[in-house]
């Protein structure tokens, strides 16, 4: 597999993957109860939060739809700034809500005082902001729009997507009052696909018994019942909670601070090498992500053949997304990769535009 410097899937530690060929179990046996039970506490670590961590064998898209199925009952105000603020809003139509689209520039990160404004202004029971937008290697203000809404609308739900940020930038979920926080294995956890986390407040979840047609596969009562007999409602993705259970001791030893600070490193690494190179980042300082930076083509390179050239020296880079495809491209600096790693794609990267 090439060295992947792409926003997921990244690329996951022989350890880990190994830990995927345990021996199946029952899932509804004392054995697997307690790995389950394990991974879960340890999680909540990883969200800063003494609530629980609910465990989904979906994507993160999967948990935005439970946010919006379980915790709002009509109106819901999302904010938008990128590809995945938009889908999440989507999300919440398909699901026949209620929707304001509060919408910024893709450059631009979600304003505070706008959102205050818009809630105060409407009677929303939630709202949905992403962390780091993927799309756009922006990271939103998450701790002061929190404090803005809570001045002005403190029932309302505070729902966060940190699909691409959780692990390798901080969030603190109780200390900044959010109240569903989920995020996806794949990206800053690195671990395989196919699993989702969320960490949920006690008030989110005293809502969700009061709204109707919740579902049943993302029904957070029944997610919570459950977790409270150390097991889930469906059958689980047992290979992943294996693959979790061992990732999780492997990131609590390097320390979560360390590995914040290792992330910060990495993105001012970046940072630094693209404005050598006459390049400028997408996002405006002080908003920049800490897991994957998305730089201006402002040289005009070819991104595929770029990428062809680092596939031959067994790396990869992602180009933009959606409407920024050919105009960005996207330095992944997230899991398991060092600021030694960044440097090898770096020295590649020059070889080709020297070419």
């Amino acid at each position: 597999m090439s060295r992947m410097f792409v926003p997921g899937p990244v690329d996951v530690d022989g350890e880990v993957l190994g830990a995927q060929a345990q021996p199946m179990m029952p899932h509804r046996s004392k054995e697997f109860e307690e790995i389950f039970r394990r991974a879960s506490e340890k999680a909540q670590q990883l969200f800063l939060t003494k609530h629980r961590v609910l465990l989904s064998a979906s994507s993160g898209t999967g948990l935005q739809e439970a946010a919006i199925r379980n915790l709002v009952d009509k109106k819901v105000l999302s904010c938008v700034n990128g590809a995945f603020a938009d889908r999440w809003y989507d999300v919440a139509v398909s699901n026949g809500k209620e929707v304001e689209k509060l919408a910024f520039e893709w450059d631009q990160p979600v304003d505070p005082d706008r959102v205050a404004a818009t809630i105060k202004s409407g009677r929303f029971e939630a709202l949905t902001i992403v962390h780091n937008e993927t799309s756009t290697g922006m990271q939103n203000p998450v701790k002061e729009v929190a404090e803005a809404v809570r001045d002005v609308a403190p029932d309302t739900l505070i729902l966060v997507d940190a699909v691409s940020s959780l692990s390798g930038a901080k969030i603190e979920t109780d200390a900044w009052g959010l109240d569903m926080v989920l995020t996806s294995s794949q990206k800053a956890i690195a671990l395989p696909p196919g699993l989702a986390l969320a960490a949920v407040s006690d008030r989110a979840l005293e809502k969700a018994k009061t709204v109707q047609n919740r579902g049943w596969y993302f029904d957070l009562v029944l997610l919570e019942k459950h977790r409270n007999k150390d097991s889930s409602p469906a059958t689980p993705a047992m290979s992943l909670i294996f693959a979790l259970d061992r990732q999780l001791d492997r990131i609590l030893a390097e320390g979560i601070e360390n590995r914040f600070a290792r992330h910060s490193a990495m993105a001012k690494h970046v940072h630094a090498w693209a404005k050598a190179q006459g390049l400028s980042m997408y996002a405006p300082q002080g908003f920049r992500s800490q897991t994957v930076t998305t730089i201006k083509n402002e040289r005009e390179i070819d991104v595929a053949d770029l990428n062809t050239y680092l596939k031959a020296r067994g790396m990869r880079l992602a180009n933009g997304y959606g409407p920024l495809k050919n105009i960005t491209f996207r330095i992944a600096h997230m899991g398991e990769i060092q600021i030694s790693d960044l440097d090898e794609l770096f020295a590649a990267m020059e070889e080709y535009l020297n070419q």
